[in-house]
């Protein structure tokens, strides 16, 4: 399909999703920096935390473990590998890769700026390092949300694509909650990340988006080599 000066080549709904995650995430870092501690994380945490219960904990850890650095690689190693072998789809794994390695980056620039403090009081587990924004939170929405993103055009069945939503948005959530839970990130650590992640992604879907216009791979939206 060869490309038109009347079509689009970034859809136009990626743009205004981009730019209102950018100004959310400076919104959330103003008051994250000015106001460390204040009454809204420690309302928030308060209240995550008063469910605490022995089978809610180790529940909890189990999705923080998900979230971590060495799950989330081994994830998109096993997507990657199907995106390549399986379904030959060349340019999908150049836009998983990416997106993960974007928002891991992006993650340590924004901690290294930042340099906000871990939570204080009431941890469960103990992490190292800064605190803002949430590099399980930015992770987790980083991969189901460019995995949502790649599979979506392949699955056609209705009820299947409104489970690989929920199933998404699933394991964004209980990683996001467990972080808040375990007492290693305030609430507006988990806000300013999905936020962050979601500029990132909005960014690489408009780059994915603006490549496949140019070269016409395929039709919709499909990125395959």
């Amino acid at each position: 399909m060869r490309y038109s000066h009347r079509q689009r080549l970034v859809s136009p709904y990626v743009i205004v999703w981009a730019l209102l995650a950018l100004a959310g995430f400076g919104v959330i870092a103003f008051f994250a920096v000015r106001q460390p501690l204040n009454p809204f994380d420690f309302n928030v945490a308060a209240w995550v935390q008063s469910f605490e219960a022995p089978s809610l904990t180790h529940t909890m850890v189990f999705f923080s473990t998900l979230g971590a650095t060495k799950f989330t690689i081994l994830i998109a190693i096993a997507a990657m590998l199907i995106l390549f072998f399986v379904l030959e789809h060349r340019m999908e794994l150049v836009f998983l890769a990416a997106s993960l390695g974007g928002a891991a980056l992006l993650n340590k620039l924004l901690k290294t700026i930042f340099q906000r403090e871990r939570p204080f009081v009431h941890r469960l587990v103990e992490e190292t390092g800064f605190s803002f924004p949430s590099g399980h939170a930015m992770a987790a929405f980083a991969l189901y949300g460019a995995l949502t993103f790649l599979l979506w055009r392949h699955i056609r069945p209705q009820w299947a694509r409104v489970l690989l939503i929920v199933l998404s948005c699933l394991m964004v959530v209980m990683i996001c909650i467990s972080r808040v839970y375990l007492g290693v990130h305030y609430p507006s650590d988990i806000a300013g990340a999905l936020l962050a992640s979601g500029f990132w992604l909005s960014v690489m879907i408009g780059i994915a988006q603006w490549y496949q216009g140019r070269h016409g791979a395929v039709s919709g939206y499909r990125l395959r080599q």
